[in-house]
């Protein structure tokens, strides 16, 4: 989901730096404020305008995963697609179903990036 995040300006490669640096180690520390991570404020990023520049003015994105990550210039074979549905919590029954996982997974990208400053639209999310 990383790349994802990247690719559209949530998230920048040194992020990945701060965010592992910042979470709590799995050992006890005497500090505890050390373990902390340190709040950033999220900038709201134009998501539809840079896909539909990207697109051509085609909305297939909207509705495709596949699109989506394409567009994007990131894997979006079946394996890659089962790799970020695991990553993000797609339910096991909906693993084995092709079609199923693509819409879940579409939704939750829509979600995820939304929830990292993304601006997409409410009916994109239902």
């Amino acid at each position: 989901m990383d790349d994802i995040l990247e690719k559209l300006g949530l998230r920048k490669p040194e992020d990945k730096k701060v965010d592992s640096a910042a979470k709590p180690a799995s050992t006890v520390t005497s500090n505890p404020q050390a373990s902390r991570a340190i709040p950033r404020p999220i900038s709201e990023v134009d998501v539809v305008k840079q896909m539909e520049q990207l697109s051509g003015g085609n909305d297939n994105w909207k509705v495709s995963i596949v699109e989506l990550l394409t567009l994007l210039k990131i894997d979006s074979s079946r394996e890659a697609r089962n790799k970020l549905a695991l990553e993000l919590g797609c339910p096991s029954e909906l693993m084995d179903d092709s079609a199923q996982m693509n819409m879940w997974l579409h939704k939750a990208v829509l979600r995820k990036i939304a929830l990292n400053g993304g601006n997409i639209p409410p009916s994109l999310l239902d």
